[in-house]
């Protein structure tokens, strides 16, 4: 990451964000045939980084974003088609959100998985991915 990169990080993480937290969902993701098969439960976390200053003002839905419209968007994804790889979940959620919401700077998708197999306890593990709005959407 280039210090031009980090700067960008910082500053777009420091302003307003909209606050998703604790999403469970039922999908069918995975790569071993029993996760496409019985599917399994999934947790997922958005930040969408936004100003909300003239929301804060007018106290009108239509100067900022529902949050219900970011957790239809994570459902959809959640518990559409299968992906082998929470990385493309995340993906998915995050490139599908910047296309829909121009407004949204960036957002950050945590997607984790409580079910793993993996010797000793785990609240869940998972991957966080943070994506920048473009003006041709060229990360997305």
């Amino acid at each position: 990451m280039s210090l031009s990169e980090s700067m960008m990080d910082e500053e777009i993480t420091k302003g307003d964000k909209l606050v998703l937290r604790g999403l469970k969902f039922h999908g069918f993701h995975g790569v071993k045939s029993e996760e496409r098969k019985l599917g399994q439960k999934f947790f997922v976390d958005v930040d969408a980084w936004m100003d909300l200053r003239t929301a804060g003002k007018s106290d009108c839905l239509s100067d900022t974003i529902s949050y219900t419209e970011i957790y239809r968007i994570v459902s959809e994804v959640v518990e559409g088609p299968p992906q082998n790889l929470l990385e493309s979940v995340a993906q998915l959620i995050a490139s599908t959100t910047l296309t829909k919401y121009p407004q949204i700077s960036a957002v950050r998708v945590k997607v984790g998985k409580p079910h793993v197999a993996v010797q000793g306890p785990v609240d869940y593990l998972g991957v966080e991915i943070l994506r920048y709005q473009s003006i041709n959407n060229v990360q997305n």
